[in-house]
């Protein structure tokens, strides 16, 4: 299973899979849910790739299913265990980590201080 492994050995994550962690940072949330946090972070996610990342990341126990939607049976809810929410901080540190090469390159302007 892969929650035997480190969480780094996940890296670097597909982006739909970075932006589900994102979402589900924050607490639970169902499929529609986790589009429009994204979609308000300027991303967007096909709902097909959305639902095959849901089922591939509960698979490996980076989220699970929690209570369903009290207003919508139809509506699962989903949740970040801890070793999921370990994969988002060290896929937070790695994008941290390039953006800091990006801004010493050129690439990025300097962070305002």
């Amino acid at each position: 299973m892969d929650r035997q492994r480190p969480p780094k050995s996940h890296l670097p994550l597909r982006p739909v899979e970075f932006q589900v962690l994102l979402s589900l940072a924050t607490g639970e949330r169902h499929g529609y849910g986790i589009l429009q946090d994204a979609e308000a972070r300027g991303e967007r996610i096909d709902v097909g790739t959305l639902y095959r990342a849901l089922a591939r990341m509960a698979d490996r126990g980076w989220i699970e299913p929690s209570a369903t939607d009290e207003d919508d049976d139809r509506r699962n809810n989903y949740a970040l265990t801890e070793y999921g929410l370990g994969i988002a901080r060290a896929e937070a540190a790695r994008l941290a980590g390039l953006t800091r090469a990006a801004r010493r390159g050129g690439l990025l302007p300097e962070a305002a201080t």
